[in-house]
């Protein structure tokens, strides 16, 4: 099937080259660098990764096509200086091949899996009234600065604050630089004890967030009824059951594989103990199936950890 799918692809990456190109031979090349090939193959395995859209693959093949020759020229020279001998090269490189072969072997034993039915889906959407039909939406202020000007007379005037309006006064009169932003969640992307204590917070109440070099003083605009239908949620259960499917069955595989194998730590101090050894961890990139992550990740953590924090 994949290989089909390649095909299609490749005729797709072909059919502005005219007749002749419509004939190539999948490892013709479409330039020569110094003497070496850059083919047919390699530009289709870049359009792939990229996701690149029929409709867009004239002018990302140009532009892939370059990117692959100023990278062979990289490598060239990386070689002549021995580069790719550096034993911390060597390393990176062992390291990325036994995570792309792992990942095939357990892709492959995936293969077979079963996507889930609509009875399961609906059962699924069902049981969690909070992501759907109870679904909520938050819509929030922040004040964004730097952490170090989060002082203690900062979080003093945020505690005695009546609205986050009187915060952004207050770093204004103390020439504070900060940034205005909203931000929307939802009870589907947070979890559930989390989503409790934002329904349990009084409108306007300031909370602070710290991640990395920046500080949020965050606060509840809005909270509103946002109910979603088995209709539009469909696809998203069901790619949620076959990431947890996924993890499960190749949580069950590496588990399997560990109770063949005769495994021995010379390192006794890293040894796991009895606990940890009868449920090993599945959350390396090879054992866990890739799954769809939101662009705003970093965001919902540090709100996550930030209202945790409060009583």
């Amino acid at each position: 099937m994949r290989t089909g799918a390649a095909l299609v692809l490749l005729a797709l990456l072909l059919s502005a080259c005219g007749n002749k190109a419509k004939e190539a031979k999948p490892g013709q090349a479409l330039a020569s660098v110094n003497g070496s090939e850059v083919t047919v193959l390699q530009l289709n395995e870049e359009l792939q990764r990229a996701g690149v859209p029929a409709s867009q693959q004239d002018a990302a093949s140009k532009q892939l096509l370059q990117a692959l020759i100023d990278r062979q020229l990289l490598v060239r020279e990386a070689e002549k200086e021995k580069l790719d001998r550096d034993p911390k090269v060597m390393q990176a490189v062992d390291r990325a091949r036994d995570l792309i072969v792992a990942q095939a072997y357990i892709q492959k034993r995936l293969g077979g899996m079963q996507r889930p039915g609509a009875a399961e889906v609906e059962e699924y959407f069902n049981k969690h009234p909070e992501f759907f039909t109870n679904r909520k939406q938050f819509n929030m202020n922040e004040l964004v600065i730097a952490a170090s000007d989060m002082t203690p007379d900062l979080k003093a005037a945020a505690d005695g604050a009546r609205s986050l309006e009187e915060v952004a006064v207050w770093l204004d009169t103390h020439k504070v630089k900060h940034g205005r932003t909203q931000v929307t969640r939802s009870t589907a992307d947070l979890n559930p004890e989390l989503s409790q204590k934002l329904l349990a917070m009084p409108k306007g109440q300031i909370f602070i967030v710290k991640e990395g070099e920046r500080a949020m003083l965050i606060s509840i605009a809005e909270v509103k009824d946002a109910p979603v239908s088995l209709e539009v949620a469909a696809p998203q259960i069901e790619q949620f059951l076959v990431n947890q499917k996924s993890k499960e069955l190749a949580a069950a595989e590496v588990k399997r594989l560990r109770q063949g194998a005769k495994i021995d730590y010379i390192n006794k101090s890293l040894a796991p103990d009895a606990a940890a050894a009868a449920t090993p961890a599945t959350a390396s990139p090879a054992a866990v199936a890739p799954a769809a992550a939101a662009s705003d990740d970093a965001d919902k953590a540090a709100l996550e950890r930030g209202v945790a924090g409060l009583k």
